[in-house]
């Protein structure tokens, strides 16, 4: 009788204690840096994606996915910003002659960056 089993489809090892095979589980070192889009990840899989959601943390991969997730979702955020102010012409003389319609042009646009990522990103079944 085998002492360890390895399932290659979920990647994850099972002991034998007794007579039952349990996973063998550790904590991965990975440290939780993620901000918001992290959060907004790991709430979607928690509430749509619940398989998904337990396969990566059984693997140990749930910080390290939502960590990649926030930054490469902040990366994207800022380079969509700054095409959209581009095409715009929203320019620092604007910001300097009209304050408020500078300060109004940019939450919209740094609104529709932010729906994009989420649409994109975040909120995908991938």
């Amino acid at each position: 009788m085998q002492n360890e089993i390895y399932n290659k489809k979920n990647g994850i090892t099972y002991m034998l204690c007794g007579d039952y095979y349990l996973p063998e589980l550790t904590l991965a070192d990975t440290e939780p840096t993620y901000g918001k889009y992290g959060m907004l990840r790991k709430s979607y899989l928690q509430e749509h994606r619940k398989a998904k959601y337990q396969i990566l943390l059984l693997q140990g991969k749930l910080v390290e996915h939502l960590n990649q997730i926030d930054t490469e979702a902040k990366d994207r955020e800022e380079r969509l910003v700054k095409q959209m102010m581009e095409k715009q012409g929203i320019t620092e003389e604007l910001k300097r002659q009209d304050n408020m319609e500078w300060a109004r042009r940019m939450n919209t646009i740094c609104h529709d960056a932010e729906e994009i990522i989420l649409a994109e990103m975040i909120y995908t079944k991938d």
